[in-house]
């Protein structure tokens, strides 16, 4: 059995977003006198608002919140001045270390590559493209292009590995979130973890491989995966 793909993961894995999504939340909890840690947010990252209806409710439950509105807290994210310097400070951010070697790496052997992410497939191409790594991936899957349906559904990932033309099976996903990472299970794919952290706090009992960084992993380490 032949290593068909290997699909990464984008926010928190080839570039450190999500840190900086959640600055931007615990500053609104902070502004109305709340408390956000990183173990309670930790259980949001890799997950779309716009299709989970219980996302506030459990984030506030995990962060030990009980009267705080939704609508307080989307208000403060709405803020245009808000949001537009969280994505100009999001546009400065560097690629992660071990990301630019194992894609030219992979490249150079021949292994088909996209990306599966809950963000918008816009987000994914802006960014890849100043990373100078857009022409590595034969596609971009983002919610948008499933409908809006994000992690920990499989969706986007089993749009990645059929535009790629690769059997789940004998593909590999990369993540660095246990919703990621149970989003790349359910389509049937062998699935790597790299915590961020943030995602230190998940539980990645479910994975097939756990590593500190990109940086650790070889063609050799995929292909072992479905062998």
């Amino acid at each position: 059995m032949s290593l068909e793909a290997v699909v990464f993961d984008f926010d928190g894995l080839m570039m450190d977003s999500e840190w900086t999504i959640y600055e931007s939340a615990r500053a609104a909890f902070g502004a109305h006198g709340h408390e956000l840690s990183v173990e309670a947010w930790a259980g949001k990252v890799g997950t779309n608002d716009e299709d989970d209806p219980t996302w506030w409710d459990r984030l506030c439950e995990a962060a030990g919140v009980a009267d705080f509105e939704r609508e307080l807290f989307e208000v403060a994210q709405r803020d245009p001045v808000g949001r537009e310097a969280l994505r100009a400070s999001m546009l400065q951010l560097p690629v992660l270390p071990g990301v630019e070697v194992l894609v030219d790496s992979l490249t150079a052997a021949g292994v088909p590559l996209g990306v599966a992410s809950s963000s918008s497939t816009g987000w994914l191409e802006r960014n890849l493209d100043r990373f100078g790594l857009v022409r590595h991936f034969g596609t971009l899957a983002g919610s948008d292009r499933v409908g809006g349906i994000g992690k920990p559904a499989p969706d986007v990932y089993l749009l990645a590995c059929a535009d790629l033309g690769a059997a789940p099976e004998h593909s590999v996903a990369l993540e660095d979130s246990g919703h990621g990472a149970t989003a790349a299970k359910a389509a049937g794919m062998r699935a790597v973890a790299v915590p961020s952290r943030i995602t230190r706090f998940n539980d990645f009992g479910h994975v097939d491989l756990v590593v500190a960084s990109l940086a650790e992993l070889t063609v050799a380490d995929l292909e072992a995966l479905v062998a």
